[in-house]
């Protein structure tokens, strides 16, 4: 799940990933692993050629679903292993010369080269990845390059992060977050963990929060409201209504931040088991796009991850208890 931001001719992304920095790292310098997730959707990545030095060069190569290859190379300027890569970006021909936009067919005065710096911030368990594009101006290339890298991170996730990580996808554009984790654990026993009073107080949002019941009523046409504390006395509140809740398979209903009274989400949350573990997905919509990407830039991400990283901590703790009894 990516936050973008647009200042003048720059173009920031700043996406959270379930796994470690150093796997993230890799994913940028190590050619087999870049062919797995390099270009946007359907693209593939057949040539990766990185020589990762300063002043070193690379070369990729990434195909179209109709076979098209389109070329790109830059030089590295400066490498920081773990924290940070700064190189520029051009478009090339296959032998890695230079070339202009047009060169693809493409119209409008794309610069002939851009700056591209990208850092690696590790955040616990997680990593948060920071790309700032430098000297490509706004409007439809821009709108492209955009597209592009987000394509890009959506499979990058998918090649990093195991299947029982939580994984974000908010597609530019669209009025919805779909987020899905496996975890190892029975349908029954996670859906419990969803509407129980006892477990939902021991999971629900980031650590540094403390998170009462002040309504709970989990079934169609009931409420709930819960009230978080931070460590500085801080207060926030949440509200929803109940439409469907058919155990243990799907909840519907909606979300409320009461900090921001009207701007209200509607949550279908399904569970989905398969060889004694179950898969949620969680999709949110929105009532607007701008309501979905200020959600976004709040930095919901990494509170989304750090809440089902502790959801998994409990449903363990349940397991462990179990085969000890």
């Amino acid at each position: 799940m990516a936050t973008t931001k647009e200042i003048k001719d720059e173009l920031t992304i700043a996406r959270f990933f379930d796994a470690p920095r150093e796997r993230v790292w890799k994913a940028w310098t190590e050619p087999e692993r870049m062919k797995k997730w390099w270009g946007p959707q359907y693209f593939t990545a057949p040539v990766i050629n990185i020589d990762l030095r300063a002043g070193g060069k690379y070369l990729y190569c990434m195909r179209g679903p109709d076979n098209k290859d389109y070329w790109s190379t830059g030089v590295y300027r400066e490498i920081v292993p773990m924290e940070r890569l700064v190189l520029t970006d051009s478009f090339a021909d296959e032998k890695g010369n230079v070339v202009p936009a047009s060169y693809y067919g493409m119209t409008g005065d794309w610069p002939r080269e851009l700056l591209v710096t990208v850092t690696f911030e590790e955040i616990g368990s997680m990593t948060k990845m920071h790309l700032k594009q430098e000297g490509i101006p706004s409007g439809q290339m821009r709108d492209l390059t955009r597209a592009g890298w987000s394509g890009s991170f959506d499979k990058l996730a998918e090649s990093i992060v195991p299947i029982d990580r939580t994984r974000i996808i908010a597609e530019p554009g669209k009025q919805e977050i779909i987020i899905t984790r496996v975890f190892d654990a029975p349908r029954k026993l996670v859906f419990q963990a969803y509407t129980d009073h006892n477990l939902i107080t021991q999971w629900w949002g980031p650590e540094r929060f403390t998170t009462s019941i002040d309504k709970l009523s989990a079934k169609p046409g009931g409420a709930w409201r819960f009230v978080q504390n931070d460590r500085k006395g801080n207060i926030f509140a949440f509200h929803g209504v109940y439409h469907d809740v058919v155990s243990p398979a799907r909840i519907v209903d909606t979300f409320e931040y009461e900090g921001r009274p009207g701007h209200v989400s509607l949550e279908t949350t399904t569970f989905e088991e398969f060889e004694g573990k179950t898969r949620v997905t969680n999709r949110s919509t929105f009532q607007s796009v701008a309501d979905r990407d200020e959600m976004i830039e709040a930095d919901m991400e990494e509170g989304v991850m750090e809440t089902n990283a502790r959801l998994a901590e409990l449903l363990a703790k349940y397991r462990v208890a179990r085969k000890a009894a």
